[in-house]
């Protein structure tokens, strides 16, 4: 396998927050990869602050269905992406965010004390989309799962790595992320995608009656006024 890497930047305002246009133009990063050993990193000291939830809280029913489409198909995208993927986690990564680093194959975060990761959706009043929660079902160990999902704490590098976020904290977390993924790269590559898709076939496949779920209490959900008041009172500054 080459190892010519690919970086994929995640770079928007907000902390490079995950607006439909931003995740549109990942899916077609990803697909531009081609397969390629990808480095995925933030862009301006921030790994992704998560979903835009100024976007998110403009949204109606047919709009909130586009997002979270988008969000389910990018989380496809990177977890079935054909090549290794390194997630080199340079600052926060909350919520979405945290979504992406789970989605690749390895995960080295910074050793910077002040750096959070974890999904804070529960506290938001967000329930998980069923794609998403299956990810972090995959992703994060039985030990952790529960505390992780439902306690809705974000994390330093240390406890990150102790809860199974992360796979390495490392003072220089970009020249690790990059020879993680160069020894990764030294596999053949036919046989490192073969094996990785068949250890992720299907992980997250959802049912008739999951899809269902999603369209007809998950989106109507993510619009109700309650959560919508919720997130302006997370967009306001703290006095």
């Amino acid at each position: 396998m080459t190892s010519d890497v690919y970086e994929l930047t995640i770079s928007a305002p907000g902390r490079n927050a995950l607006s439909s246009v931003l995740m549109e133009r990942l899916i077609a990063e990803l697909r531009a990869a081609a397969g390629r050993p990808l480095l995925l990193i933030g862009a301006d000291g921030a790994f992704s602050a998560g979903l835009n939830l100024k976007e998110v809280a403009t949204l109606d029913l047919a709009g909130m269905t586009r997002f979270l489409g988008l969000l389910d198909d990018l989380v496809d995208a990177l977890y079935g992406y054909p090549g290794p993927t390194v997630a080199c986690v340079n600052g926060h990564a909350i919520a979405g965010g945290c979504m992406l680093v789970l989605c690749c194959d390895l995960r080295v975060v910074a050793d910077d004390p002040a750096l959070r990761i974890g999904l804070n959706e529960v506290p938001l009043g967000l329930e998980f989309p069923p794609k998403l929660l299956a990810l972090v079902q995959r992703r994060v160990s039985r030990r952790s799962l529960e505390r992780v999902a439902l306690e809705g704490a974000l994390h330093d590098p240390r406890s990150a790595l102790q809860l199974g976020l992360v796979d390495e904290v490392a003072s220089d977390a970009h020249a690790a992320a990059r020879a993680a993924l160069v020894r990764l790269a030294t596999s053949p590559r036919a046989e490192y995608v073969a094996t990785k898709q068949a250890l992720r076939c299907g992980a997250l496949d959802l049912s008739e009656e999951q899809r269902r779920y999603f369209r007809e209490h998950i989106v109507p959900a993510w619009c109700a006024p309650a959560v919508k008041a919720r997130i302006s009172a997370a967009l306001k500054p703290a006095r």
